[in-house]
């Protein structure tokens, strides 16, 4: 039987995205975003506020990373989306990790995420039902060691997912069936 809970992010889990961009000044800044999705195969939707300097970065650089962030990193992760760059300009570098500049978008790629799409800063929906950043994926980079055949291995990436009910980080490493195949069994029977 069913049982009526607190009403909260109710879709999980959700994503764990470090959403990197470059300050006015050229330092680097990085927020925990768990509330974006893929629009279409290369549209990207962040539901950021306008309060959040990253926000102002985007629409000032007209480009931003997302990096798939990994179970190695969670303390970097959660530091990411505790700490304002509105109140701690100098984040990134008390994180300890490194990054290097896009050579395709005006933004920092996070070395140590092991999967990063560079993207191209579309608009900002701001309207009552807006996603907020919209972007074009441009690129995408992923470390050698998570590739099989050349393709990403969830299962090697240790990609964080983050639980809005109990507020915790669990790892997405076990594949459990083929999408668009397995379910062809039932289709099959009728």
């Amino acid at each position: 039987m069913k049982k009526n809970i607190k009403n909260t992010e109710a879709i999980f889990p959700m994503p764990v995205l470090m959403v990197a961009t470059y300050n006015e000044d050229g330092s680097i800044d990085v927020m925990n975003a768990a509330w974006g999705v893929m629009i279409d195969r290369d549209i990207i939707g962040l539901n950021l506020t306008e309060t959040h300097k990253t926000v102002s970065n985007i629409k000032n650089k007209k480009a931003f990373t997302v990096s798939i962030a990994d179970a190695k990193h969670v303390l970097e992760a959660d530091y990411f989306g505790i700490v304002s760059a509105n109140n701690t300009p100098n984040k990134f570098a008390k994180s300890g990790l490194t990054a290097t500049k896009s050579s395709v978008v005006n933004a920092p790629i996070i070395n140590e995420f092991p999967i990063c799409m560079e993207c191209e800063f579309i608009e900002y929906q701001s309207d009552e039902y807006g996603i907020g950043v919209v972007g074009k994926v441009l690129n995408v980079l992923a470390d050698e060691e998570i590739l099989t055949n050349g393709q990403v291995d969830i299962s090697k990436t240790n990609a964080l997912a983050f639980d809005p009910y109990t507020h915790g980080y669990y790892t997405v490493t076990k594949r459990v069936g083929d999408a668009f195949k397995d379910g062809m069994k039932i289709k099959n029977q009728q």
